[in-house]
C-alpha cells in the first residue's frame, strides 16, 4: 500500500469512526463511498424505458450521479446493438457515438463513477458474438478503396493460430522472398495490434522508396485498422490472442502521397475485416451484382441482359460503312443492343463483329448466324470474334440446338433460337435438353404486311415454361405502334431494322422506341453508381 492510501484510510477513520470487516466506512455524511449507491445491476433492473434521458447532440451534459449515468450508458448501448450490421455486443466507442460524446470522455466518466462497462453488457440480453466463432475460424475479406496511384487493394485472411491461417502466418514469417518480404503491422515501433497481423506486399519492392511506403503509411494504416476493429467490437475481444491476420496490400510504385496511402489502406483494411467477419458477400448479393458490375481497371464493360426491355438494332444491310454510320448516330443508352445481321456476316464473315466492336466496344453484340448445323463450331467462331450472343435457327435439328446452347453456356455467351417459320414453338422447345437464353418470335421480311402478329404466343410460352429463365424477343416489321403492344404483352426485346437503319434521322427514330414506356426511358447508366 502507498502512503497516500494509508493517509486516506486514517483520515476516513478519524472522520467516520469505525469500519466493518469489508473496510466499508460507516459514514453518514455526504462523502460516503460510491459503493453505498445503487449497484449497476439494480439500476439496470429499474431502468425501464426512461424516455428522454439520452443526451442530445446539442445538450451534452455530464450525468449528475451514478444512477443517471448507468441509465444513459445502458440505453445508448442498447441502441447501438439495435443498428443493422453492428456487433451483437455493445462497444465503448459505439456507445459513446450513440451518447454523442468522445470515447475518451466515456472512459473518464466510467472511471469517475466507478462503473465497469462489462457490467453494463451483462445487464443486456444480447446474443454473445463469440458464439459465431465457437469452432475453427478461416475467414476471407477483400476491399478496394481510393483512386489514382495511391489506390488501395487489400486481400486478407483471418483465423486461428493453430489452423491454416496460423500456419500460413508462420510460413510467411519464416520464408522471406525477394521483393515481397512480409512484415508485422505495428501502430508505432514496439506496439503491434492484436490479433497479430502480417503484411505481405503484392507489388515487388525494388528500392528504398518502395520500402518506405510499405514500412511507413501502409504498415501503420493496417495496424490502426486492426486495433480500431478490435476496439469497436468487429473482432471479438476473446479472439485477440487466438487469431492471426494476413493482409496482402497493393502499393503502386508511382504512389507518392503518404497521407492518401495511409487513408486508403486504413479504410480498405477496415472494410475487408468487416466483410470477413460477416462472411460478405452473400449469394444473393453476388447474383444481383454479377451482371451489373463494372471492373474499374478493365477499361470496358461486359454487358449482360439483366434489366429488360431492350431495343435491338438489326444491322441487316450488307454494308459495313452503312452499319458504322448507323452506330455513330445512336443515342447513348444501355437499352440498345446491336445485331450483326445475316447478310452482313455473309458478305464480310464473322470478323465484321470485331470491326463493329472497335466503335461500339461496350455494346452487347449479337451474331445472327441462323445456325442450322455444326452448332458448336459456329458458336466458337462467333465467340472468337467477340460476339456476346449467337443465333441459331429453330428449324435446326434438336441435336444442333443442344450443341449450340451447351457451347454458348460453356463460353459464357448467350444462346438465342430464332423461331422464324417454326409452326409449333412449344414442341420445338420441349425437344431440346438445354433451354436457350433468348427466344425470338420472328416474322420474316417477305412475310410482313405492316402489322404485328403472333404476340399472343409470348404468354403461351411463359406459361409453358414457368421455371425457366429466358427472354422473349419479337421481330418483323416492328414500329413504335406495334412495339408498345409487344411490350404490354410481355416482350423483353424489340428487334428493329429498317425503321432505324433506313431513317434519315437515326437518333430520332431510336428515341421513338426508347420513349415508349417509363421503363424504356430509364437509362440503365443512371443506376450504375455503386458504393459499398
Amino acid at each position: 500500500m502507498s502512503i497516500g492510501y494509508f493517509g486516506g484510510v486514517i483520515i476516513s477513520l478519524l472522520q467516520c469512526g469505525t469500519t466493518d470487516t469489508n473496510n466499508t466506512y460507516n459514514c453518514n455524511t455526504k462523502d460516503k463511498k460510491e459503493q453505498d449507491s445503487p449497484t449497476v445491476l439494480n439500476i439496470c433492473k429499474n431502468t425501464g424505458d426512461n424516455e428522454g434521458i439520452i443526451m442530445s447532440g446539442t445538450d451534452v451534459k455530464k450525468p449528475s450521479n451514478k444512477e443517471e449515468f448507468v441509465k444513459i450508458v445502458l440505453q445508448a448501448a442498447q441502441k447501438e446493438t439495435g443498428v443493422k450490421n453492428k456487433p451483437t455486443k455493445p462497444t465503448i466507442i459505439g456507445t459513446a457515438k450513440e451518447m454523442d460524446i468522445h470515447r475518451d470522455t466515456l472512459y473518464s466518466w466510467l472511471k469517475e463513477f466507478n462503473v465497469d462497462f462489462k457490467e453494463i453488457i451483462n445487464c443486456m440480453p444480447t446474443q454473445n458474438i463469440d458464439e459465431k466463432f465457437s469452432g475453427p475460424t478461416y475467414l476471407i475479406g477483400e476491399s478496394l478503396l481510393g483512386e489514382g496511384n495511391e489506390v488501395a487493394h487489400v486481400d486478407l485472411m483471418i483465423g486461428d493460430k493453430n489452423g491454416p491461417v496460423g500456419q500460413a502466418f508462420a510460413t510467411g514469417m519464416a520464408s522471406l522472398s525477394a521483393g515481397h518480404t512480409p512484415l508485422l503491422a505495428v501502430i508505432r515501433p514496439n506496439l503491434p495490434p492484436k490479433p497479430y497481423t502480417l503484411i505481405v506486399p503484392k507489388v515487388t519492392v525494388k528500392n528504398m522508396a518502395d520500402t518506405g511506403k510499405i514500412f511507413g503509411p501502409a504498415q501503420a494504416a493496417v495496424a490502426k485498422a486492426v486495433a480500431d476493429a478490435a476496439e469497436e467490437g468487429i473482432i471479438p475481444t476473446t479472439k485477440l490472442d487466438e487469431w492471426v491476420i494476413i493482409v496482402s496490400v497493393f502499393i503502386h510504385p508511382q504512389a507518392t502521397d503518404y497521407r492518401k496511402i495511409y487513408q486508403y489502406n486504413y479504410g480498405a483494411t477496415k472494410m475487408a475485416l468487416q466483410r470477413a467477419l460477416i462472411k460478405y458477400p452473400s449469394l444473393d448479393k453476388i447474383i444481383y451484382d454479377k451482371d451489373r458490375a463494372k471492373h474499374p481497371i478493365m477499361g470496358f464493360k461486359v454487358p449482360r441482359l439483366w434489366r429488360p426491355p431492350y431495343l435491338q438494332i438489326a444491322l441487316d444491310a450488307p454494308s459495313l460503312e452503312g452499319a458504322k454510320k448507323v452506330i455513330e448516330q445512336l443515342p447513348g443508352s444501355d437499352r440498345i443492343i446491336l445485331e450483326v445481321g445475316t447478310p452482313l456476316i455473309k458478305r464480310y464473315g464473322t470478323r465484321v463483329i470485331n470491326e463493329i466492336r472497335e466503335i461500339a466496344k461496350d455494346k452487347f453484340i449479337i451474331a445472327d448466324l441462323k445456325t442450322l448445323d455444326v452448332g458448336k463450331v459456329e458458336v466458337d467462331i462467333a465467340y472468337e470474334d467477340t460476339a456476346d450472343a449467337v443465333v441459331a435457327s429453330g428449324l435446326a435439328p434438336a441435336e444442333t440446338l443442344d450443341a449450340t446452347v451447351q457451347e454458348a453456356k460453356r463460353l459464357g455467351t448467350y444462346a438465342i433460337i430464332d423461331m422464324l417459320n417454326v409452326e409449333d414453338v412449344l414442341t420445338k422447345l420441349k425437344s431440346i435438353k438445354d433451354f436457350p437464353d433468348i427466344i425470338i418470335l420472328h416474322r420474316g421480311i417477305d412475310q410482313e404486311t405492316g402489322k404485328s402478329s403472333g404476340l399472343e404466343r409470348i404468354k403461351t410460352i411463359r406459361e409453358a415454361f414457368p421455371n425457366k429463365k429466358f427472354l422473349i424477343a419479337v421481330a418483323g416489321g416492328i414500329v413504335p405502334e406495334t412495339a408498345k403492344e409487344a411490350l404490354e404483352k410481355g416482350a423483353d426485346i424489340l428487334i428493329v431494322g429498317r425503321y432505324v437503319t433506313q431513317s434519315k434521322d437515326v437518333e430520332r427514330s431510336v428515341r421513338d422506341f426508347l420513349e415508349l414506356t417509363p421503363n424504356m426511358r430509364e437509362d440503365v447508366d443512371l443506376y450504375r453508381v455503386h458504393t459499398e
